[in-house]
């Protein structure tokens, strides 16, 4: 590819992070050919996907600056109380005692919201919908591949080659992986990185039970509040909705696990004895559904002209609600490297380094405090609870958490 050569770019997945890039690209690349590939019909209604995501202020920008963020659509997060629940027998002969809980406000952090909550289907809906319309906009340069099913992508001279339905489509620049679940069997082993640098992986023997909580009347919370707990079994958390109700993700051991065997009436018990006391009490929960929980993390992003981004790079534990965003992160600085410099080889040799400090310091952090939970080592509680105690008490170390969290390393 030469100066005068426009890039041409295939984006595999049209989730959030791969539209985003998508669109990201379109505006940041005004000759960049883009190729959007997704094997689900453009028809398909993605709008009532209720599945709750929480988006934090740095990808809450860039959807703004996509012209896809809908903020009827959204509750906003003002605050975000953790807490950790105290062993039984510790609570027994400690009632005077507070537990350690830390209380991050975005108002003390001069920004207007820490982040929002809104569905799966409030996020890809707009995206999808600006996306087809600056393709209506601009139809010899930007194309949409919905239902075809990507096969492999296999690193030809200088370019990648992406093989759909059985066949090659075409040859493009840059090949990016934007969703993991792309490949499955024998069609991701067509990718060499995955075989030279095998992924870091690791089951917490943990299931994530997902839902919507209702709360009582007279407990509803204030809007925008945000509520995670520590438990001997694992996180919980209660994030809220536009429509005052809360998205529930309550994390336990597999092997024992406390919610499988419960109807919803004794889940809405055993979570009101779960929460803070100054979390509102519960009214209701609905069906919950199961996910294993697991940690997977590429070593290197790169494989000759295919990049990997978002769930296809890394798939994170929920308890610090950070997957989403890194994928959002990960695209936006893939296309301000590419609008910087049209040496497409020479933005993938910088990628990695580039990506490691805000990739890696969050996929430590996260397994870290994920592990933390099946440790049996006496004590190991107690020092998380220490340790949320002492950012509560250290005002600039937990700003600068707040910080990270809503916008990654810079």
């Amino acid at each position: 590819m030469t100066e005068s050569t426009p890039l041409k770019l295939a984006v595999v997945g049209a989730g959030p992070v791969g539209l985003a890039l998508a669109l990201h690209a379109a505006g940041a690349l005004p000759d960049a050919q883009i190729t959007l590939f997704d094997a689900r019909p453009v028809d398909k209604d993605v709008s009532g996907d209720p599945r709750t995501l929480a988006l934090s202020l740095g990808s809450v920008q860039l959807l703004q600056r996509l012209g896809a963020w809908r903020a009827e659509n959204a509750q906003p997060i003002f605050e975000v109380h953790v807490s950790q629940q105290a062993p039984s027998l510790v609570a027994a002969f400690s009632k005077g005692l507070a537990e350690p809980e830390l209380t991050i406000r975005a108002i003390d952090e001069a920004v207007p919201m820490l982040g929002a909550v809104l569905s799966y289907g409030a996020i890809v809906a707009p995206l999808q919908a600006v996306w087809l319309e600056a393709e209506r906009r601009e139809p010899k340069r930007l194309f949409s591949r919905f239902g075809a099913k990507v096969d492999a992508l296999k690193n030809v001279a200088d370019a990648a080659g992406v093989e759909v339905d059985s066949g090659i489509a075409d040859r493009f620049d840059l090949a990016v992986i934007a969703e993991g679940g792309v490949f499955a069997g024998s069609a991701k082993k067509e990718l060499v990185a995955g075989e030279r640098w095998p992924a870091l992986r690791h089951d917490y023997g943990q299931t994530a039970w997902v839902g919507i909580a209702t709360f009582a009347d007279a407990a509803a919370p204030s809007p925008g509040i945000a509520y995670e707990r520590f438990t001997r079994h694992g996180p919980a958390a209660l994030l809220p909705l536009k429509d005052g109700r809360a998205g529930l993700v309550w994390c336990v051991d597999s092997s024992d696990d406390p919610v499988r065997e419960l109807n919803d009436a004794q889940r809405v018990t055993v979570l009101d004895t779960i929460f803070h006391p100054r979390t509102p009490r519960l009214a209701a929960v609905s069906p919950l559904k199961a996910f294993p929980l697991g940690m997977s993390a590429e070593r290197t992003l790169t494989d000759g002209r295919t990049v990997r981004i978002g769930n296809a790079a890394q798939t994170l534990h929920p308890v610090a609600g950070q997957g989403l965003n890194l994928g959002m992160r990960d695209a936006f600085e893939l296309v301000r490297s590419l609008a910087r410099n049209r040496d497409v080889d020479a933005v993938l040799r910088k990628l990695e380094w580039q990506r490691a400090p805000d990739r890696w310091a969050m996929i430590a952090a996260t397994d870290f405090l994920a592990r933390s939970f099946t440790w049996t080592l006496p004590g190991a509680g107690a020092a998380r609870g220490l340790g949320i105690a002492a950012l509560q008490a250290l005002g600039p170390v937990k700003s600068a958490i707040a910080r990270q969290m809503m916008f990654g390393s810079r």
